[in-house]
């Protein structure tokens, strides 16, 4: 298992939205949240927040790579 470094706290303003889910994926994340000590939509928060990081971070290391514009 490997580990990973706390996310940053969010800050300003939290949103409320609601999110339909397939019943198979809730109880995945629920479970998957439990191991980790954490509500479902903290896990779920958690996941996206990884998610946009590692985005913007291959944004930036393919304009690196290609140089600018």
């Amino acid at each position: 298992m490997s580990t990973v470094s706390q996310s940053k706290p969010m800050k300003g303003k939290r949103k409320s939205y609601l999110l339909r889910i397939d019943e198979d994926l809730w109880n995945e994340l629920n479970q998957w949240a439990g191991q980790e000590f954490r509500s479902v939509n903290g896990q779920i928060e958690l996941i996206l927040t990884r998610a946009v990081s590692e985005r913007k971070k291959r944004r930036r290391e393919d304009t690196d790579e290609n140089g600018p514009g």
